[in-house]
C-alpha cells in the first residue's frame, strides 16, 4: 500500500490561512489581530460595543486564518442566547411556490446573519409535529410554518411560551399569530369570473385536499362565483379532495368523458399548481387543450412555454417570503405590535388556455 508522506518543511513554506484554516481557535484569531478574546467573541456573534478599526482588524485575522466559529456553543456564549437559525416548514419544499417562499425567507435572513433550516410535512400533521419539534430542540430562533392543519397544538404551546412563529398560506383558526396569506378566495373567484367573461356558463373545479384551509377558501370562490355570473351550479362539476397530477389527471378526465354531454364542462379552474399540471395532461391526452378552457391557482414553471399558454391566478410567494421573515425577525427582537394577518392580493396572468371560448355554447 503507498503512504503519502509530507514534503520536509512543506508546512514551514505553506501560508499560514491554509496551514490553520478549519483549526484556527478564537484565541489565535485574537493573538494574530492583538485585541482580547472578548472582543473577536463580540465580533464574532455580530455584537455592538466594539469599534470599526478594531472589528476590521478581527475580521482581517479569520479571514487569514479561516477561523469558523461553533454556532453551538457562539449561541450559549451570546447574551441573548440566540443560535442565529430560524426553521422553515411547508408542505413541500420541491413545490415551485414553497421554494419560491424559502427563497425569499433566506434573502431576508442572510441581512440578518441568520440561517435558514427547512423541512417538508408532506400534509401530515404528525410530520409537522416532528420537524417544528426538531427545530425548537435545536434551538432556532423562531418558526415560519405552513401548517398542514394538525400542529395548532404545539404551535399554541410554543406561542404561549413567547417562542416567535409566523403563519404562511394557510389560516390556524383560534390562535393569535402573525400570519402572511394570499388572497384565495377573491383569486379564485376571479379565476371563474374571467372564465366566465369569454362565454362559459359550465366550470368545473378541481380542487386539493379541503382539510387545507386554502383549498377550502378556494372553493368558496369558486360557488360564489358561479352564483354571482350565474354559472351551471352543479355538484357533479366539483371534484375536491384532490392531492398530486396523477389524481387531478385521472379526475379531469372523468370530468370530460363521464358526464353527461349537456353537463360536460367547457371550462376548468384548477386550485393548486400540481393539480393544475394533471389537468393540462389530461387535456392533452384527450386532445382538447384547443377546445377546454383552463385556469389555474398558483403559476408553475414552464406554464408560458405550452400551446396554448396556462392562464393562472398567481400568487405572489416572493413578496409572502419577505414579509414573513420580516415580520419573524421583527418578533425575534422583541416587537411587542398587535400580532396581525397581511393579506398578498393576486393577481390573473393571461396566457391563452384561460381565453378560449366554449366550442359547445349550450
Amino acid at each position: 500500500m503507498a503512504v503519502t508522506r509530507p514534503t520536509p518543511g512543506a508546512e514551514e513554506r505553506e501560508p499560514a490561512s491554509r496551514r490553520a484554516r478549519g483549526r484556527a481557535t478564537m484565541r489565535e484569531v485574537a493573538a494574530l489581530a492583538g485585541v482580547g478574546i472578548k472582543t473577536v467573541s463580540r465580533v464574532v456573534n455580530r455584537e455592538t460595543g466594539v469599534s470599526p478599526a478594531l472589528t476590521t482588524r478581527v475580521e482581517a485575522a479569520v479571514k487569514e486564518l479561516g477561523f469558523r466559529p461553533d454556532a453551538g456553543a457562539s449561541a450559549l456564549r451570546r447574551a441573548d442566547g440566540r443560535s442565529s437559525a430560524i426553521g422553515v416548514v411547508v408542505d413541500d419544499v420541491a413545490n415551485p411556490f414553497a421554494g419560491a417562499v424559502l427563497r425569499a425567507v433566506e434573502e431576508v435572513a442572510l441581512k440578518h446573519g441568520t440561517v435558514v433550516l427547512a423541512g417538508s410535512a408532506d400534509e401530515d400533521g404528525s410530520r409537522e409535529r416532528e420537524v417544528a419539534q426538531a427545530f425548537v430542540d435545536r434551538r432556532v430562533d423562531g418558526l415560519i410554518v405552513a401548517p398542514s392543519g394538525g400542529a395548532s397544538d404545539q404551535l399554541a404551546d410554543e406561542l404561549s411560551r413567547g417562542f416567535p412563529i409566523v403563519v404562511v398560506d394557510r389560516s390556524v383558526a383560534g390562535l393569535d399569530v402573525d400570519q402572511v396569506l394570499s388572497t384565495n378566495e377573491l383569486g379564485a373567484c376571479d379565476g371563474v369570473a374571467h372564465l366566465a367573461g369569454f362565454g362559459h356558463r359550465r366550470v368545473g373545479y378541481l380542487g386539493d385536499l379541503t382539510s387545507i384551509s386554502t383549498a377550502q377558501q378556494r372553493l368558496d370562490g369558486y360557488r360564489r362565483a358561479v352564483v354571482e355570473h350565474g354559472l351551471l351550479c352543479d355538484d357533479r362539476l366539483v371534484v375536491a379532495d384532490l392531492h398530486g397530477e396523477a389524481n387531478a389527471e385521472g379526475a379531469a378526465i372523468t370530468l370530460l368523458t363521464e358526464l353527461p354531454p349537456e353537463l360536460r364542462p367547457t371550462a376548468l379552474f384548477c386550485a393548486q399548481n400540481r393539480v393544475t399540471v394533471g389537468a393540462v395532461r389530461a387535456l392533452r391526452r384527450l386532445g382538447l387543450q384547443r377546445e377546454v378552457a383552463l385556469v389555474g391557482f398558483d403559476d408553475f414553471p414552464l406554464a408560458d412555454l405550452l400551446v396554448p399558454g396556462v392562464t393562472v391566478i398567481a400568487q405572489d410567494p416572493r413578496a409572502i417570503g419577505t414579509e414573513a421573515a420580516r415580520t419573524l425577525f421583527a418578533r425575534i427582537e422583541g416587537s411587542d405590535v398587535p400580532r396581525r394577518t397581511t393579506w398578498v392580493p393576486t393577481t390573473v396572468v393571461r396566457r391563452g388556455s384561460g381565453e378560449l371560448g366554449p366550442s359547445d355554447p349550450r
